[in-house]
Formats: C-alpha cells, structure tokens, sequence
C-alpha cells in the first residue's frame, strides 16, 4: 500500500490556543502544524530538512508593516508556497491589503474548520488552476436583496420569480443550482423580502458535519442523551424559531434524519436527542442541493421540499449576463474594500463570455477581484485575464467549452441591449414559439410574479396569459 506523504501547516504569529485549534481541525486531513514566532524561524524551517514538507503557510495575523516582507522572504525559498491569511471579519481591508502583498487566499474570523480545510485543500493542490483561475475562499460581495440580483435571461428571471413569490408563505422549498450559482445568496434574499425578514436566519451545511453528531445539530440533545454530552444543547431548528434555517446541501443528510426533519415539518415539534418531550417552533426551511435530489431520499420530505423549487440555472447557459455581472460585481467590490473604482473593457468582457465558468458566479467574482487587486490602471483589459483565455480555447473539459453564442448576440451583451435572443448561432431566426416564451419569462420575472401585472403590461388578459403559459409548458407555481 502506497504511504501517503507527509504534508506541513506553516503556522505564523499565532498564539498557543490559535495554534491548538488550527493543529486540531488541520489534523482533521493529515496535516501537522508546525509554528513559528517570525518570519526568520518561518525561513529556518523552510530550509531545515523538513522543509519540502512544507505544503501550505497560515499567517495567523497580518501586519501591514511586515506582512508584505514576511510573504517575499517565504517565496524567495519557496516561489510557489500558499500563503493563507486569516482576516477579521470586520477588516475587509486588510485581506485585500494581504492579497495585493501576494497572499494567497484568506478567510475571516472566526474560521469555519470545513472553510480552512476546503482552502487548504484547494490551495495545496498543485492540479488545481492558478493565476486569476484560483479560487478565494471568502466571500466579498455583501448579501443582496431579490431586486439586487443581476441576470436577464429568461430562465433566471423565472427562477427569481418563483422565488419572489415564494417569500410571501411560510411554507419549505428548495433551490436547485451548481455550486457557485448562488444558492444561499437567493435563500437569503428570500428570507430579506418575507414577513420573516426580522426573525433569525441561519446555515447549517450537511455537508460539513458528521453524521453521528447531525441530528444533535439540527434538532439538539438533552444532558447525558449520548457519551460526552455533558450539557443539554439547543439545535439550530429551536434556534431559528420566528425565523428561517438554511439547509445547504440537504441530499447529505443521513435517512434516519430526513425522517426525523420531515416529521418536524408535518407537525411543528422539535425533540431533541434523548428528550421525551418536544418543541413547538415556527421555522420556516430552505434546502440548497447542487442537484435534483437522489431517488433515494426520503419521499415524504421530497414531496413537502419540492412543492416550491427554484431552479438556478448555471452560468455558462447565460453567458449573455456576464457583462452586466462583471460590472455589477466589480462597482461592490469597490464599495467594500476600499478599491479604486475599476471599469471593464469590452475585449475584456469577450473573452470572459467564451470561458464555461464550470464555478459559476462565485468562481467568476473570485477572478474580477483578484484582476482587480493587480490592475494599475482604472480599467480591466483581456491581458487581465491569460489564463481564462488559455482554458476557453484550448481545455478538453466539457465545462470550459465556449458557450454557444453568437457574435451578434455577444455585441449586444456586450453593449446592454435586449437579452431575448432572437437568432441562433448559426444566424437563422428562433421560432416564433420560442421568442414568446422567453418574453413571458422575462415579465413574470421583471414584474416579480405579478401576473395581472405581467398580463396587463403584455397586453393580454389573465386567461389569456394562463392559457400561453400551459401551451408554452411555462411553470410559475411557488
């Protein structure tokens, strides 16, 4: 059997309990932590016979003084060394001031142990892309309201529409997109724009937590109720009582739990883990899932999910929005780091068009910000973007293809104009079915699901706007 190599934490500049704590979770994936006080014992030890052990540095604070000096004397002996740094999360600034230094990534405080392993993970590995094409950990953009989200393709828009309309009830659904479509971002929007705006909102990530420990998590669990549950503890269920829990990646949850959290939903009670008695709770539940969930999970719960689902669509099948996403992204930016404010060229905006974004919206806000920190000028051009250029044209991945759009329907991307498209990309004209379709979309989305609205602005009657809905196979039930 194949050993596997041993892989070193650098750890800078923390103190004894911050370096127990980061030994524990990276522990976790089979690194060792090894510390130093400075940037002089961090190069001794780079050199030292264990040095090439070292896979990833961790610079426990950042100093803006010697943060830039400690990073250039780690590549001088290392060029390709990660270097993670962890920010608190009310300065915003200073990660963006430790990136343009040359860090790697960062992530904020206090660090989430699935974040630092994931960033570990990702900036450890070698097969990963580089350059603009790296990931960043955290993210910048704050959270956004339903009339915020930027996209004018009909698909979108149906989706945010159902979302819009969801928002008015209290009843489960489920957003269904690829990471980094922007799930949770439209889970918390619909959370803003509902009667619940002022309750609690929280995230458990099933993904994320052992599944022996989930249902303490979810539902809690009584004093004694299993080995080393010294305390009684309040689950994120009873947490968000008057409020709304997102469930990210709700597929992962064990049977026995989808069970337990379909029985909730039917009857309004919460019992903790070794508890007889029960909680009544008004919560309301959103899932995330990165797919349609599998045949296997539980029906009763699938059922009760599935009678409102929004359905995001990923980026690559709306490339005709990520002209007005790269600017919409770039002007947040600014706002909250403090950058100067940083137009984008159309050439540059062309090439980010061809590229498949298999990340999506996140993989795409991770890239302007990082062309933003190392633009000088108060543009982007393409030359900000080698390696985005590089994968679009010569990559075998499926995700990287170009996407199928035209010259002309680029150009009017591009420049703003109408997002219905009305030829194919081999310049003949769609059919006329098509075209009404992608307009109604557009409506019931642009008027958020107002259907007399929509009925009215079209110019027809509500029967008449349900009847093209049922022949267009148009679906807006929330």
């Amino acid at each position: 059997m194949r050993e596997e190599p041993t892989r070193s934490l650098l750890l800078l500049d923390a103190n004894a309990d911050e370096r127990r704590l980061i030994a524990a979770i990276a522990s976790r994936a089979s690194w060792s932590v090894v510390g130093a006080a400075d940037g002089e014992q961090a190069v001794a030890l780079l050199q030292g016979p264990h040095g090439r052990e070292v896979r990833a540095a961790i610079f426990g604070s950042w100093q803006v003084d010697q943060g830039p000096q400690l990073i250039d004397a780690l590549r001088e002996h290392r060029p390709d060394l990660p270097v993670i740094v962890l920010s608190h999360s009310d300065a915003v600034s200073t990660a963006v001031e430790a990136m343009r230094a040359g860090a790697s990534d960062f992530l904020v405080r206090p660090v989430a142990p699935e974040r630092l392993l994931e960033a570990l993970a990702v900036n450890a590995d070698r097969r990963r892309p580089s350059g603009e094409l790296a990931p960043v950990s955290e993210k910048l953009a704050p959270a956004l309201e339903l009339e915020q989200l930027i996209g004018a393709a009909p698909e979108f828009r149906a989706a945010l529409a159902v979302a819009a309309k969801s928002a008015r009830n209290r009843l489960p659904l489920i957003v269904i997109g690829e990471p980094g479509t922007g799930k949770e971002t439209v889970a918390r929007a619909i959370h803003a724009a509902s009667l619940r705006a002022k309750g609690p909102l929280l995230t458990l990530d099933c993904k994320a937590i052992a599944a022996n420990i989930i249902d303490s998590e979810l539902f809690g669990h009584d004093k004694g109720a299993f080995p080393g549950a010294f305390a009684a503890k309040t689950g994120k269920l009873v947490q968000a009582d008057g409020g709304t829990l997102i469930l990210d990646e709700i597929s992962e949850l064990p049977p026995s739990t989808q069970e337990r959290l379909d029985r909730m939903l039917a009857t309004g009670e919460v019992r903790p883990v070794g508890l007889n008695g029960s909680y009544s709770v008004d919560v309301r539940v959103i899932a995330t899932c990165s797919r349609p969930l599998p045949d296997d999970f539980n029906p009763g719960l699938a059922e009760r999910l599935g009678t409102t689902t929004v359905t995001l669509p990923p980026l690559r099948e709306r490339s005709g929005d990520i002209p007005a996403l790269a600017r919409h992204l770039l002007t947040r930016f600014c706002e909250q780091t403090g950058m100067r404010a940083l137009s984008i060229g159309n050439d540059a905006l062309a090439v980010l068009m061809r590229y498949g974004w298999p990340g999506n919206v996140r993989q795409l806000a991770g890239v302007l910000f990082r062309a933003g920190l190392q633009c000088e000028g108060s543009s982007l051009t393409a030359e900000h973007f080698p390696h985005i250029a590089i994968q679009s044209r010569f990559s075998g991945r499926r995700n990287d293809y170009s996407p199928t759009l035209s010259s002309s329907s680029s150009a009017e991307a591009i420049a703003g104009a109408s997002p219905v498209t009305l030829f194919t990309s081999d310049g003949h004209l769609r059919p006329l079915e098509e075209i009404e379709a992608d307009i109604i979309r557009l409506a019931i989305g642009h008027y958020r699901g107002r259907m007399t609205e929509v009925a009215r602005r079209l110019g027809i009657g509500r029967s008449t706007l349900y009847r093209k809905l049922g022949e267009l196979g148009i679906d807006t039930a929330a």
